[in-house]
């Protein structure tokens, strides 16, 4: 009995679960709604806390005006003449252009220039607004602008400076030139100002940064020259000398359209590509004898002995010759002189063709080692060829070098003599950066906006509330549903007991469409198919901890059992608290411990119930210590007794945790099944419980989650059994929820 019963076939839910009845796995939205309806009000408290939040700091939050100047930067700069300046005139086109102005437009260095352009740090209004004045301990609160040491003005202009990059935004106005600067800042006036020095510095450092770049590559391009002019002076003398030492001469040079000097054929090369053609036909020719040799050899009416007009007219002759000798064959014996011609006469022609079929062969042998000895000649005047043109190539790559340093000094010589000339003449360009709409000051603030703002605190409470969730559906280990017990302790599911509220066990018992009743047919439908033999004659139930169902669950299952004709008993076997006899309004003075003890007449203790066929045996009085008792070898004789007396036997184990009654009674029953709480015993628990009875080498039938609320789950596992079954719409209603 230690083998664990395999799983059921069952409707799974939830993470991977599959819809009731339907084989179909439920989609993944529903286990969220499911969750997001056991959190509802956690929810709504982080909600509702966000919102406040939310509505309490744009309140306080102080007004900002935001003015905005509007500049175009063109694609392309005039140009007074046809020279190109230092900065390509298409370079608009790329959108690396546009995102080099945006980040220009940000940059700190601009930034820098409208605060010193306005004098902010000594600006009293600017001062005032933004509190630049506060860290400034060492002056009095009347102070003058020049009272102001040079670090503390370099403080108050870097404060400045961070101020005004805080305020500032760019907005590209999409599929145009169009950029929008605004600024924000508590002062209207002063936003309108910023925004349009901004706007005004970006095109003045804009020129500066085109004029600075032509000194400077004027300057840059006079120090180049004069370094190429004598470099192209030493390699064209370089070169002129190494060809004539080396008698270097070629056949053909070409010049490319970039001006570089190209060698294109010497004659060494022209006798290796010959050499090397002749090579290959060779090759060829040598494949080809080979395989007409080796189709020789393999078979003698190779090709060449089927188009040989010797062997042809042999080979016709024979077979006339052959046809009469099997003619006078049918008449007369071999040894008849003119049937012994006709056979002399075949062998000498069977002769003649051995003798024309080698000479055919000694002519493709022949063949084959004339290609063979061609195709070696020709391999060993390309050798001799590569060597000659190997030694010219390498006098000709120091020959290559000195050419392509020449070519190389010339062009820069040339482009950059060129260039230098073209920037000396070129005007100053127009500037490809307008202004066309300057910033006005703002008459409505732009900010706080109250419902962007609640907008914003709903989204960051729904994101803490997702959080909040995930954290405790992490944290929390009670098993929920059916799935999650499945897969957290790897038995199958016998089934699923819904909450039966406030009334007991006993007034559902009597009421057959009750969902509790329903409930217990299905376990009692499942059990069956845990064994070859249908309804496991012995079992035993247990779970955790207590008040876990364990009890109800034992009682019911009997009395559902029962209920089909089967004669059962329950027998409580919890020696510690024993409680069915309580469910049962029956009495507790003699039983198991009687037995266990040394008394053998347990008939004397057996107590009929009101179901029918159902009957009990009752604890009996506590013992001192329960673990002993159940030890003994009387528990097993005990239920041996029982089984042949009744179809069934049901005990009523003690809980797992803490106690090692539930391992001992495991071992004298087919199996053991196991009762656990929804949303109270946690996965931990029932994984130490299942491996304690695992241990005890004891054999699983499944497991029954009792307590379940479907409504707070919504995953498939109500019992609305009530159809069908004529009841009150009250108890309809209240089957379905």
């Amino acid at each position: 009995m230690n083998s664990v019963a395999e799983p059921l076939p069952r409707n799974v839910g939830a993470d991977g679960e599959e819809a009731e009845g339907t084989g179909k796995a439920l989609p993944i939205i529903f286990h969220y709604w499911n969750i997001a309806r056991r959190r509802l009000w956690l929810i709504l408290a982080i909600l509702i806390a966000a919102l406040a939040a939310g509505l309490v700091m744009t309140l306080l939050a102080q007004p900002l005006y935001t003015a905005t100047t509007r500049i175009e930067i063109a694609r392309q700069q005039a140009n007074v003449t046809s020279f190109e300046g230092v900065q390509a005139r298409d370079m608009g086109q790329n959108l690396e252009f546009y995102s080099t102005q945006y980040d220009l437009l940000k940059a700190r260095s601009l930034a820098e220039r409208v605060a010193k352009d306005l004098r902010l740090a000594r600006d009293a209004d600017f001062v005032k607004i933004y509190g630049l004045d506060q860290d400034e301990d060492s002056l009095p609160t009347n102070a003058g602008f020049g009272q102001l040491s040079s670090e503390q003005l370099k403080k108050r202009e870097a404060r400045a400076t961070d101020i005004l990059l805080d305020g500032v935004s760019i907005s590209p106005i999409r599929g145009s030139a169009l950029v929008d600067i605004h600024f924000s800042s508590p002062s209207p006036g002063l936003s309108a100002r910023i925004a349009n020095n901004w706007a005004t510095s970006f095109v003045q450092q804009s020129m500066d940064r085109r004029f600075a770049s032509t000194s400077d590559a004027r300057r840059f391009l006079e120090t180049r020259l004069e370094g190429l002019r004598e470099r192209l002076q030493q390699s064209e003398r370089a070169l002129v000398d190494y060809a004539a030492s080396q008698k270097i001469v070629r056949l053909s040079d070409t010049q490319s359209v970039d001006g570089k000097t190209r060698t294109t054929q010497t004659l060494a090369r022209a006798d290796v590509e010959s050499i090397n053609a002749e090579l290959a036909k060779a090759v060829a020719d040598r494949v080809a004898a080979e395989a007409r040799m080796s189709a020789s050899a393999r078979n003698r009416s190779s090709a060449e002995g089927l188009v040989n007009p010797a062997l042809n007219n042999l080979r016709s002759r024979r077979a006339e010759v052959a046809g009469e000798y099997a003619k006078l064959l049918v008449q007369f014996e071999p040894e008849y002189p003119a049937a012994r011609a006709l056979k002399d006469q075949l062998n000498a022609i069977d002769a003649s063709i051995a003798g024309e079929e080698r000479r055919v062969g000694d002519a493709i042998s022949s063949t084959y080692r004339a290609a063979v000895d061609r195709e070696s000649q020709l391999r060993s005047r390309l050798d001799s060829m590569l060597s000659l043109l190997s030694g010219q190539d390498r006098a000709s790559i120091q020959y290559n070098i000195y050419q392509r340093e020449v070519d190389t000094n010339r062009q820069l010589y040339e482009s950059l003599l060129q260039r230098y000339k073209e920037i000396g003449v070129a005007g100053v360009a127009t500037n490809n950066i307008s202004i066309v709409d300057p910033a006005i000051a703002p008459v409505n603030p732009s900010s706080p906006r109250l419902m962007l703002n609640l907008a914003l605190a709903l989204l960051a409470g729904m994101g803490l509330a997702g959080i909040a969730v995930v954290v405790l559906e992490n944290l929390d280990e009670g098993i929920r549903e059916p799935a999650q017990l499945s897969a957290a302790l790897q038995l199958p599911i016998l089934g699923v007991i819904p909450d039966s509220g406030d009334l007991t066990s006993v007034e559902l018992i009597s009421d057959p469409k009750s969902e509790l009743s329903e409930a217990y047919m299905t376990v009692r439908t499942n059990l069956a198919l845990t064994t070859d033999h249908g309804l496991p004659r012995t079992l035993s139930l247990t779970s955790s901890a207590p008040a876990e169902g364990k009890s109800t669950s034992s009682l019911v299952l009997a009395a559902t059992i029962a209920r089909v004709g089967r004669s059962v008993i329950l027998v409580d076997v919890d020696l510690r608290k024993p409680s069915v006899w309580n469910y049962l309004g029956l009495r507790n003075e003699g039983g198991v411990s009687n037995f266990l003890t040394g008394q053998t007449d347990w008939q004397t203790w057996v107590q009929k119930t009101e179901l029918k066929n159902l009957s009990f045996l009752a604890a009996g009085p506590i013992p001192p210590s329960a673990a002993d008792l159940l030890s003994s070898d009387r528990l097993k004789l005990l239920i041996n007794e029982l089984s042949q007396h009744y179809d069934h036997v049901v005990l009523d184990s003690p809980p797992l945790l803490g106690l090692s009654d539930a391992p001992l009674i495991a071992q004298v029953v087919e199996g053991v099944i196991y009762v656990t709480e929804a949303q109270r015993t946690s996965v931990r628990a029932a994984q130490q419980s299942i491996a304690r009875l695992r241990q005890g080498k004891a054999r699983l039938f499944g497991a029954i989650l009792t307590k379940y609320r479907s409504e707070q789950h919504g995953y498939g596992y109500g019992y609305g059994y009530g159809y069908g079954y004529g009841r009150d719409n009250d108890t309809l209603d209240e089957g379905t929820r």
